[in-house]
């Protein structure tokens, strides 16, 4: 019997499926600019998102910290003692200093907003069962897997979002994971070795980080890229193989890591893609899991150029006004009656709730 998660619980049929926290975005005392990552880009994509009109506070689903209990669906007791070590933080995160930082600090200001993060993602993989599609800002923590952190990936969000559906939602025994990010993601991949229910496509600069030969055997659709590829093979190839991948096997759920790292200059990604190829590239996907009728979960993963939440947030605004996402059809479907029925049987009272309440 699944454990009582409030990650699951009371989201209002009339919010977005957008989940974000203020909570995500890692800001102490300048620590986080040791890293090649744009620590605050997730809240940056958001007020772009405001800017536009497109979304208000008011009709995000606020995001809610994953607890041990939610972590412990998938990773090991022994894995989150080793974060209560302050050397094994700073390895994962790639931040040295945070070595030198007393433990609760590193619970506080790195962890939490991860764990913040993980739970969003857990909540959006409900969302987009009931909604047909749902975005968390943040996620796509793609390197870590139940006992293994790495990559600036503490917490195996996509894994967990997996594992939670096929634990609590009935109907969903089927996923596939397409990871554009620009680096393999080994552990999503060690996660699934061996479970048939998941299938995995995955395309990456095949010279980079982590180069992990033993997790490649679970990949069931392999795109290994070369330095520097761009737009034009780059769309054909996620063109063809994602259309290959949902028609060897229809899934249930569509978890979508769209990292931004394969953005032209990116420091680590080491590809040559341009803004609008990545915007073309999320439509590619929407369009292939909408088309299908198949629930699509976007996380937005790696992106290491302070131009990365600018994208983010064009890509999103493009599948609006392509009617790929859309409000009124994500309500629409949140009151049908499945989710009326979930609704309804719900311990907590709708009615008094908005989109921000956690």
């Amino acid at each position: 019997m699944p454990h009582r998660t409030e990650l699951y619980e009371g989201v209002p049929p009339t919010c977005w499926p957008i989940v974000y926290s203020p909570d995500y975005n890692i800001t102490f005392m300048g620590l986080e600019k040791l890293h090649p990552f744009d620590a605050g880009k997730w809240g940056k994509v958001i007020n772009f998102l405001k800017e536009e009109k497109l979304i208000g506070d008011d009709l995000i689903v606020q995001a809610r910290e994953a607890t041990d209990e939610d972590l412990l669906v998938v990773h090991t007791r022994r894995y989150l003692n080793k974060l209560k070590w302050s050397f094994v933080v700073a390895t994962i995160t790639e931040i040295p200093p945070v070595l030198f930082l007393p433990n609760f600090l590193v619970q506080r200001k790195v962890l939490k907003p991860l764990r913040t993060q993980t739970g969003g993602t857990i909540m959006a993989g409900k969302l987009a069962v009931d909604r047909g599609w749902a975005i968390n800002v943040g996620g796509g923590f793609h390197h870590c897997s139940s006992d293994k952190g790495g990559g600036f990936c503490a917490y195996a969000d996509i894994t967990l979002a997996i594992k939670f559906l096929f634990e609590r939602v009935p109907g969903v025994s089927k996923a596939t994971i397409i990871d554009l990010d620009a680096h393999q993601g080994n552990g999503h991949e060690r996660d699934f070795m061996n479970d048939h229910r998941v299938y995995i496509m995955d395309a990456y600069n095949r010279y980079i980080y982590p180069g992990d030969g033993f997790a490649k055997r679970a990949i069931k659709r392999k795109v290994e890229l070369e330095w520097g590829t761009e737009d034009t093979e780059y769309l054909q190839k996620v063109h063809t193989h994602v259309e290959g991948a949902l028609n060897e096997l229809k899934p249930d759920i569509i978890v979508y890591n769209a990292g931004t790292d394969i953005l032209d200059g990116d420091p680590l990604g080491g590809l040559a893609i341009s803004p609008q190829g990545i915007v073309k590239r999320d439509e590619v996907v929407f369009k292939a899991a909408r088309s299908r009728g198949i629930p699509i979960l976007m996380v937005t993963s790696g992106g290491y150029q302070k131009r990365t939440a600018r994208i983010i947030a064009d890509s999103i605004l493009n599948l609006h006004n392509l009617g790929l996402i859309d409000k009124e059809l994500a309500t629409s479907e949140a009151e049908s009656p499945k989710v009326e029925q979930m609704i309804r049987d719900s311990v907590t009272d709708l009615t008094n709730l908005t989109c921000s309440d956690g």
